[in-house]
């Protein structure tokens, strides 16, 4: 198995360093294949559809009626078009509600370039972790998720866009944390995708970089997701690092927006407007409860953080290259090492 995986990364790798070396653009794996990553537009980084919380033991596709979840999300989904948005990334890992087949003809319906992940989540104590995973080692991990690359997610034929992990908020990773990591980069390697890390704190931020960097693989590849939860001091660091800041759930409380307003200004005073990419984690169709719940929509950037910039002094130059520019460079598809 790991004699297989190391193939399978070479092989891949090679692949997507002569596509890098030959003049192509650079370009991002959609639900419905590959597009030019200066043809994202408006990208919303961190949104989910559908989410089932009932654990990797007893989650499937027979837990929801695949209808159910299109009706349900269709409409939000339509009103963010309305705000210019052209691509959306459904953050959603397996075993977790992830359903391509419904991505895909949600991306056909709305016309929105939706995006879906291989990966595994850690959080929560592993509950999203099937138990045949907790004692694989990290080539094994990788050699499942580069599958998904190469063939398709479980016989779809839909490819990832991006590689989702999460592991717990503590300040030191437990053991199968740091495999997730490392499994991460070596999928990285083998695929050119980009690792979005739900993380939170700034510790184990830090301790993932080291993981990635101990395989050659640099922090431009790697995503601080929930990096709202690390202090500013942090959030500039791991920018300088060269990895992308991700604040990811902005809604209408006005306090909320205050506090992505003062991390904003403290990164464009330091420099690294580029390296920030926003988002909501909204949604979502929860698996389990009465017409899925309740579900929020995607709107609050729109309607309210990016009218609180300008009122701030942001340019919409600087608006347009965190909400365009900074995910068409940090989700497109190529391989990046130290």
């Amino acid at each position: 198995m790991i004699q297989q995986t190391s193939c399978r990364i070479l092989i891949f790798s090679v692949l997507v360093i002569l596509f890098s070396c030959s003049g192509g653009k650079d370009r991002i794996m959609t639900v419905n294949g590959w597009l030019d990553s200066d043809n994202m537009g408006i990208t919303l980084v961190h949104e989910h559809i559908i989410v089932d919380f009932i654990g990797a033991d007893s989650t499937g596709y027979h837990r929801w009626d695949k209808d159910s979840v299109i009706m349900r999300a269709l409409p939000y989904l339509e009103e963010i078009k309305d705000f210019g948005c052209k691509t959306f990334i459904e953050c959603t890992p397996a075993y977790l509600g992830r359903d391509p087949l419904v991505f895909r003809e949600l991306s056909d319906k709305t016309g929105l370039n939706i995006i879906t992940t291989t990966g595994y989540y850690g959080a929560q104590n592993d509950k999203f972790i099937p138990e045949s995973a907790l004692t694989m080692t990290a080539e094994q991990l990788a050699g499942i998720w580069l599958k998904d690359w190469t063939e398709g997610i479980e016989g779809t034929g839909i490819r990832p866009g991006i590689i989702k992990i999460a592991v717990q908020g503590d300040s030191v990773l437990s053991a199968f944390h740091k495999t997730l990591a490392h499994a991460a980069a070596l999928t990285h390697l083998g695929s050119g995708l980009t690792i979005v890390s739900h993380t939170g704190p700034g510790g184990p931020a830090f301790e993932q970089l080291e993981i990635l960097k101990n395989e050659g693989v640099s922090p431009r590849a790697f995503v601080w997701t929930h990096a709202q939860r690390g202090t500013k001091e942090e959030q500039v660091k791991i920018a300088e690092m060269g990895a992308w800041i991700s604040l990811d759930n902005v809604n209408e409380n006005e306090e909320n927006i205050s506090g992505y307003i003062e991390m904003l200004l403290n990164l464009k005073k330091h420099g690294y407007l580029n390296k920030v990419i926003i988002s909501h984690d909204a949604g979502w169709y929860n698996v389990g409860q009465p017409g899925g719940g309740s579900f929020r929509p995607y709107t609050a950037i729109f309607t309210h953080l990016m009218p609180a910039m300008k009122k701030v002094g942001f340019t919409d130059e600087e608006i347009n290259l965190i909400m365009e520019k900074n995910p068409q460079e940090a989700f497109s598809v190529k391989i990046r090492k130290i």
